[in-house]
């Protein structure tokens, strides 16, 4: 069994990036720059978005944080994602997940410019995902494949059952691996709430992809031997520790790794890889601005 480590393989891709930066400053070129608005205080948001700026000023880019109040209107959002759009500073940007109630996040999404869309959240850029063309893929599939990528994971005529069919990873990944090219080219199968005899499905995957949220959903009796499981959930679990709470995936780990060839830990699988992915979608926007 191989753990497919996501905190190694993230550390390789800011170096690679850092590289490509500092090239670009030595050749007196406008580096990268990410901007992050966060509405709210929510502290899971806040830390992630803290850690998203901690890790542009480590690749060399600029970055800036824009906060803004739980009680910012919907018109005050957009106002202040149209002069992100039109801030020719700015390469990328994203919106931080969730927006308080009074604010609508699809209308919002449709306002970000897709050519600074560095989240890939945009309904034009998703479109590009799923006809192949070249376009920003959402930082966490991107991450996913990235992985695979890298440590020369088989996805050619494998079946890959991708469980959990949100927007930012179970749909665009059931789309992604089955694309022309590697990491593709397997039979998906997409599963979610509704569907019946999960086990009987997985049971007969070469690849799951998990993004259900839910605590050791996937247990060792619902996985073939040898199957390659990617754990995208990342859950806290009240406990009697200091901490009061510990951090597992949707895989029960200790019981399906023993049956797995390549899983991913939680944490330290694919949550470093959204963060180095995202910088790589705001380095590609830059070279984009730049042609």
């Amino acid at each position: 069994m191989t753990i497919l480590d996501g905190r190694k393989t993230s550390n390789d891709i800011k170096k690679e990036i850092k590289a490509e930066v500092d090239k670009m400053k030595a050749d007196g070129e406008k580096v990268p720059h990410l901007a992050a608005v966060i509405v709210g205080n929510d502290g899971a948001s806040l830390t992630y978005v803290g850690s998203k700026v901690r890790a542009c000023e480590r690749v060399g880019f600029e970055s800036t944080m824009v906060r803004m109040s739980n009680t910012t209107s919907e018109i005050e959002l957009l106002d202040k994602i149209g002069e992100l759009n039109d801030n020719d500073d700015i390469d990328g940007f994203i919106i931080q997940l969730p927006l308080p109630p009074q604010i609508n996040t699809q209308k919002v999404l449709m306002a970000v410019n897709p050519d600074k869309d560095v989240d890939g959240f945009h309904p034009t850029n998703f479109g590009k995902m799923a006809l192949d063309m070249s376009t920003f893929i959402p930082a966490t599939p991107f991450g996913i494949l990235e992985l695979l990528d890298r440590y020369g994971v088989e996805t050619k005529g494998k079946h890959t059952v991708v469980i959990g069919r949100s927007h930012i990873v179970g749909r665009p990944m059931s789309i992604l691996m089955g694309r022309k090219g590697f990491p593709g080219n397997s039979t998906v199968t997409l599963t979610h709430s509704h569907t019946k005899n999960i086990t009987q499905i997985t049971s007969q995957a070469d690849i799951i992809i998990s993004a259900l949220g839910v605590p050791k959903f996937l247990k060792a009796e619902m996985v073939k031997d040898d199957a390659v499981i990617i754990d995208v959930g990342i859950t806290r679990v009240p406990d009697t520790s200091e901490k009061g709470y510990y951090i597992t995936g949707d895989v029960d780990f200790e019981n399906v790794s023993k049956k797995a060839s390549y899983i991913t830990p939680v944490p330290g699988g694919v949550g470093p890889m959204t963060i180095a992915m995202l910088l790589k979608n705001t380095l590609l926007a830059r070279e984009q601005h730049r042609k």
